[in-house]
């Protein structure tokens, strides 16, 4: 090593520089010429002085796979059914594939491809491969985010499913008697799948106020369930005599529910049918808007508005106050004509 330049030697011609880095470890760095071996030795050092750490050279590309585990523990735990089915299929199909080399075309042109899917559906998995990348990215697993170049498509929800009081009766008469409770609980409550099945513990049951607290810690607030007559009813049915833990001792409702609605007949019916049969039917017994937010636990009015157009009646009575009955000229003058005469006659 040159004493000239330290730092800088050479071998075979070409000039290297060595270093001791901000991480307490020697470095050697190919460099080429002198004039740039003397530049990139004093850029490290200036680097060492900052406290940067040096960039991983020659680092083995990142595999989509390996961004997935993160994903999956970000996931809450009433999500995680979800999130594992849907980043299987991701997996499936870019598990493999270099992290920053998958092309935006390629995302698209995936999605596309299952015609079947729904909007929705299509994108809850565009959702959850951006959640992938932008962890990794704060993780500095990836410079290269080729999925937030991928928009979502616009989800129409003006049209809301809802069970008719005679598709409800058809479809209770196919679910079996051991699971009538979580038909009731869902139908009275609105509760998400996962507050039903993985939030609501017995330990936040309020029979005294009627209340059921569903944790979010996620928004760091909680919401409160207003439990009904029925609600309590079963609750207290179901009610063990150690009251700890989860109130419903199935995580998920598939394998029955869904049994049910095939042999029903139904169709486009899923178990959050429930929830906006519920909301639908506060709205079409004349329940303000305000309070049924509050009840449906919707973060923001717009969301409740969707179901504003399933209160025709009650809009209808309220443009009928307009004809209520007014006296008109012609009526104000046959009056005053008639007060007269009787003055008149007597």
């Amino acid at each position: 090593m040159s004493r000239e330049h330290r730092g800088v030697f050479e071998r075979d011609g070409v000039y290297w520089i060595e270093y001791w880095g901000a991480d307490g470890k020697r470095h050697r760095e190919k460099a080429g010429t002198l004039s740039f071996a003397k530049k990139l030795v004093q850029k490290r050092r200036t680097e060492k002085l900052e406290g940067k750490k040096l960039p991983k050279l020659n680092a083995r590309p990142v595999l989509f796979s390996e961004l997935t585990d993160a994903t999956l523990k970000y996931a809450e735990p009433g999500d995680k059914g979800p999130y594992h089915c849907r980043m299987k299929t991701l997996k499936k199909e870019f598990g493999d594939c270099q992290a920053e080399s998958i092309a935006p075309s390629q995302i698209r042109d995936w999605l596309d491809e299952h015609e079947e899917w729904t909007v929705a559906t299509r994108n809850r998995y565009l959702a959850l491969m951006k959640l992938t990348y932008r962890l990794a990215e704060e993780r500095q697993l990836i410079k290269y985010n080729p999925a937030r170049l991928v928009r979502q498509q616009s989800e129409n929800n003006a049209r809301i499913r809802f069970l008719t009081d005679e598709e409800e009766q058809t479809l209770r008469t196919h679910i079996p008697s051991k699971h009538m409770p979580e038909f009731e609980i869902g139908l009275h409550t609105g509760m998400r799948k996962s507050e039903q099945y993985q939030k609501a513990v017995w330990e936040n049951v309020d029979f005294m106020n009627n209340l059921l607290k569903i944790p979010d810690p996620k928004h760091r607030d909680a919401r409160y369930v207003r439990l009904n007559s029925r609600v309590q009813a079963v609750l207290k049915m179901l009610k063990p005599e150690v009251a700890q833990g989860r109130i419903m001792s199935l995580w998920d409702n598939k394998h029955w529910f869904n049994r049910a609605v095939e042999k029903a007949k139904l169709t486009d019916v899923t178990w959050h049918i429930l929830r906006h049969t519920f909301i639908s039917r506060l709205v079409m017994k004349g329940i303000d808007i305000r309070t049924v937010q509050e009840l449906a636990g919707h973060k923001t009015i717009q969301m409740t508005m969707r179901y504003a157009h399933l209160a025709p009646s009650h809009v209808q009575q309220a443009v009928e106050k307009l004809v209520a009955p007014t006296a008109t000229p012609a009526a104000t003058e046959q009056k005053s004509s008639q007060k007269e005469q009787q003055v008149t006659l007597q």
